[in-house]
């Protein structure tokens, strides 16, 4: 049986040394892999600020672009919020004049729309009123509204 253990033993052996080399390779692997990964996430990183570079040049030509400004004004009193919010750090004169004439327009709505069927019939005029008002932002020109137009500049001269 010595015979027997013998041959027994140096088949663990030869087991435990597969097993060693086996864990080498797989280590080596490991290292090799992870030296990719790591290579690969500094070429990922140096994309990724390179494009929020791009990304920070791009909204600031949109902010500071008037035009863009005074468009997102006429879409809802959210839009108008987020107009007066961008243009609070840098003032653009365009933006500013469509927002003030914006404020006119939504404030003449409310007012109007408690005033049953006349208040109604005013408010269609209104939004006629805004839709060239959003014709002439998109057109990049100042175009003050009907009647009020000269008030609302006035009145909210502030903005």
């Amino acid at each position: 049986m010595s015979e027997d253990n013998k041959d027994l033993r140096d088949d663990l052996n030869d087991m435990l040394g597969d097993a060693k080399e086996g864990a080498r390779k797989a280590a080596d692997k490991a290292e090799e892999f992870a030296q990719e990964a790591k290579g690969k996430a500094k070429e990922f990183a140096g994309e990724a600020k390179e494009a929020a570079k791009d990304f920070q040049q791009d909204a600031k030509e949109v902010f500071s672009d008037g035009k863009n400004v005074a468009i997102i004004a006429h879409i809802t009193l959210i839009g108008w919020i987020i107009a007066v919010i961008m243009n609070s750090n840098e003032k653009n004169e365009f933006a500013s004049f469509y927002i003030r004439q914006m404020l006119g327009l939504m404030l003449c709505s409310i007012i109007l729309y408690f005033i049953p069927v006349v208040g109604w019939i005013a408010n269609l005029l209104i939004f006629v009123l805004w839709i060239i008002s959003l014709v002439g932002a998109i057109g990049g020109e100042k175009k003050e509204t009907i009647l009020l137009g000269k008030q609302f500049q006035e009145w909210f001269s502030a903005l």
